[in-house]
């Protein structure tokens, strides 16, 4: 069974993909549309808020995360990675840059997002990038 964080970002990973193939839709209208769409299992309601509040933290330092994204991911424009694995990695990157979750939980949930949202290879190139941005920012 997953952990209520992991639930939550695999929504926040949904709601950022769906707000970036509606271009010009706002975030929050993408959300509403996704909780109606949820199952209101028991805690469904605090896994969405957490998911709608890590995707706003995201979209909301999108070009700063897309920098450091650039930074360690060597011989690849952002342009050519994948929505998913790129929109997985601003996670990460987010998630690195917040003192309250561990460095490793960070990447392993990273890791295992691409495992299951990714490409046979994106597992190995999330690790690869999030772990050099870890470095770069002091916290491995």
């Amino acid at each position: 069974m997953l952990r209520p964080e992991s639930k939550a970002r695999a929504r926040a990973l949904q709601l950022l993909y769906a707000w970036e193939m509606q271009p010009g839709e706002q975030l929050s209208a993408v959300a509403t549309r996704a909780a109606t769409l949820c199952p209101r299992k028991r805690g469904a309601g605090l896994i969405l808020d957490r998911a709608e509040a890590m995707a706003v933290a995201v979209a909301e330092g999108e070009q700063e995360l897309d920098r450091k994204v650039a930074a360690a991911a060597d011989n690849w424009r952002l342009g050519r990675l994948g929505t998913v694995d790129r929109i997985i990695l601003r996670l990460g990157i987010r998630e690195l840059g917040d003192e309250l979750v561990p460095p490793k939980v960070a990447i392993d949930e990273a890791v295992w997002l691409a495992h299951m949202f990714g490409g046979a290879k994106s597992a190995a190139f999330v690790n690869g990038v999030l772990d050099r941005v870890a470095r770069s920012l002091g916290r491995l």
